[in-house]
């Protein structure tokens, strides 16, 4: 997929009366691979003991373990109707700002407050039940985050050329402006198609 920049300007807003608040909204795009990239390579060197061919193994293991991880958080927590106030305040900012304001750059990353937990968390059942297995599978599933966060950004931010990244930003887009109960995928349309929710003019092909 090759691509190329588009020159719009950013929809950045205020939001938040509270200035912690709205600075931790921000986020940029970068962010997420300066913060993980160290962290993955680190994984991988902790796995020195398992043979090239499991570590490989463990890396698509985790990468495609990702990117059901990544529909399935989409689809039934960032698309979740909270009841709760705090629960609305909180879906806002993890998610609900992205749709409100899907030009804004600063805006399309998962906040470090929510994601360093939640990877946190994540890594420690890996480690727990799979040992050395656990790093590298882990580490695959990092890397799938940075290419689902670098494909975002390729998607709203970019111009994309070549059939694979015409697709992905006209699906996408679909998800943003016309029915936003399908197209849960952003790195992959795998599992719309294994659990039926790709938009119509798709699913008729």
């Amino acid at each position: 997929m090759s691509a190329k920049f588009v020159s719009n300007k950013d929809e950045t807003t205020r939001l938040f009366e509270n200035p912690i608040l709205e600075a931790l909204s921000h986020v940029h795009p970068i962010t997420p691979f300066v913060v993980f990239i160290p962290i993955t390579l680190l994984l991988i060197a902790m796995s020195w003991k398992m043979t090239m061919l499991g570590i490989i193994i463990s890396l698509i293991s985790g990468l495609v373990f990702w990117t059901l991880f990544e529909y399935l958080l989409h689809r039934f927590v960032f698309h979740y109707k909270p009841k709760t106030s705090w629960g609305k305040r909180f879906h806002y900012f993890t998610h609900g700002i992205h749709h409100d304001y899907p030009k804004d750059s600063t805006r399309l990353v998962m906040p470090l407050g929510v994601s360093i937990p939640l990877a946190g968390l994540l890594y420690v059942p890996f480690y727990f039940f799979a040992g050395q297995w656990g790093h590298a599978f882990f580490a695959g599933f990092l890397f799938g985050y940075m290419c689902y966060d670098g494909m975002h950004f390729a998607v709203h931010h970019l111009q994309c050329n070549g059939r694979i990244g015409r697709f992905m930003q006209a699906y996408h887009m679909k998800h943003h402006f016309h029915d936003d109960h399908n197209s849960f995928g952003v790195s992959s349309p795998l599992w719309d198609m294994i659990f039926s929710t790709l938009p119509k003019q798709h699913s008729q092909h």
